[in-house]
């Protein structure tokens, strides 16, 4: 008996109406998605998407997680393996092989002796913040309740995590109702390969040093995107100047958070983007790139020096799935995997042609300009292409994914995020369905 060949667009269309009727898609102006519908994942594979509008790349790293790319083999492997043996239990009061190797190898990694594992990179942050305040009440300082942080950065959407971070799109509905933060202004960023490691510019400090010196009594601590404020544009500041950050507040008995969500795992080239700055920071929150974006998991190193304050009294701070027995087997995974293929390596040379090919489509198409890199990471500014309203970046991503790779710009920075394990042939396929967009684009958006 035969059966039925499969109507493959009635299917598309069914599950795109379902899709409409009951998901809220995630930072995305539903009304737009009625006009350009959410593409459909069918599988996965190192660099490339499968879906219903063919075989794309993913040059964004799915929200900056996929450092392996999709479905690498030995990351799955030690996942089923968990699986067989037990896939959840709670942390409060037990432990397991594979956590305590977790914790020895993020401890060696952050120079920090202790881990504490949760979720999301939210949750990671909001655990920063709430050791930095508790730490002061304990060591007889409450009134230091406030915290520092850059102007444009990101840290996260729970209330607290919005609070310390500064892009009015995220920030502006929720202002005054989380903790108090103060923004450092006048960033001076960064231009060119290898950005960050470039000198601090003229008198960059000369205007910090002032907005810090005033803040030094009620602040309890700095928190911070290492070298790379993602959300905010890609944007890249020097070293040099936070070496000088950290020293101030080393100086001032202030904590040092550094939010490695994005930056760390090898991402710019070393495991963290703080090691750059040869700094010590007293608590560093890792995610994203911890499982190569299998299952959720996120963690804060932290310095003994705080841990010691809580000793004697329990940080309450839990989440029913900290330290998850599947995304701990997928992190033990993945750093030995980073470290067996030499990936740290390979990200500074992906970015050295990465960077080349942004370059070379910045020259061809006259529309992009402050091409900066760091690791594998390379983002520019369109100049005319504006992109005015959501639905026009919509469309510049769907004449993107019929050109065969999924982008997603930041305001109006272009970006190139793909796997550290990504073929320099992927990165020159990306190069060229970038450029074939922005031409097509800037044709339509005439």
């Amino acid at each position: 008996m035969s059966k039925k060949p499969l109507n493959l667009d009635y299917m598309t269309n069914s599950i795109i109406r379902k899709d409409l009727q009951h998901i809220w898609h995630p930072c995305t102006q539903m009304t737009d998605l009625e006009r350009y519908p959410p593409l459909i994942i069918h599988k996965a594979k190192g660099s490339y998407l499968y879906t219903d509008q063919g075989v794309i790349i993913d040059g964004i790293s799915s929200w900056w997680c996929k450092v392996l790319g999709h479905n690498h083999p030995g990351v799955i492997d030690a996942i089923t393996k968990q699986l067989h043996n037990f896939e959840q239990v709670i942390l409060a009061n037990t432990t397991y092989a594979a956590i305590v190797e977790l914790g020895e190898s993020l401890s060696a990694i952050g120079k920090k002796q202790h881990v504490f594992f949760a979720s999301d990179g939210s949750c990671s942050i909001e655990i920063a913040l709430k050791l930095a305040l508790h730490a002061k009440q304990i060591q007889g300082e409450s009134q230091r309740n406030e915290f520092i942080a850059l102007s444009n950065g990101y840290h996260g959407e729970t209330l607290a995590c919005l609070s310390v971070s500064d892009l009015g799109l995220y920030t502006k509905p929720y202002q005054g109702y989380g903790v108090k933060c103060n923004f450092l202004k006048n960033i001076q960023y960064s231009i060119g390969m290898n950005a960050p490691l470039l000198p601090m510019q003229i008198n960059q400090w000369e205007h910090i040093f002032p907005q810090l010196e005033a803040l030094k009594q009620q602040c309890c601590a700095i928190i911070l995107e290492p070298l790379v404020q993602g959300a905010g544009g890609m944007l890249c500041y020097s070293a040099e100047f936070l070496t000088k950050l950290y020293a101030w507040a080393r100086a001032n008995q202030i904590y040092f958070i550094v939010d490695e969500i994005m930056t760390g795992i090898g991402r710019t080239g070393k495991w963290l983007a703080s090691d750059y700055a040869h700094i010590d920071p007293d608590l560093i929150c890792l995610s994203k790139g911890l499982t190569a974006g299998t299952i959720p998991l996120s963690c804060v190193l932290i310095d003994h020096k705080i841990f010691e304050l809580f000793y004697n009294s329990a940080f309450l701070h839990s989440h029913t799935y900290s330290g998850n027995a599947l995304a701990v087997a997928a992190a033990v995974a993945v750093l030995k995997i980073i470290q067996e293929e030499d990936l740290m390596t390979k990200a500074r040379h992906l970015g050295v042609s990465m960077y080349r090919e942004m370059l070379n489509v910045a020259k061809l198409t006259g529309e992009l300009t402050n091409v900066r890199s760091f690791g594998a990471m390379v983002a520019a500014d369109f100049t005319e292409l504006k992109f005015h309203n959501s639905l026009l970046k919509h469309q510049f991503q769907q004449i993107a994914i019929t050109y065969g790779v999924l982008l997603r710009p930041l305001g109006n920075t272009i970006y190139w995020l793909p796997p550290l394990n990504s073929d320099p042939a992927v990165i020159v396929k990306l190069a060229e369905a970038t450029l074939q967009s922005i031409l097509m684009f800037r044709n339509q958006y005439n």
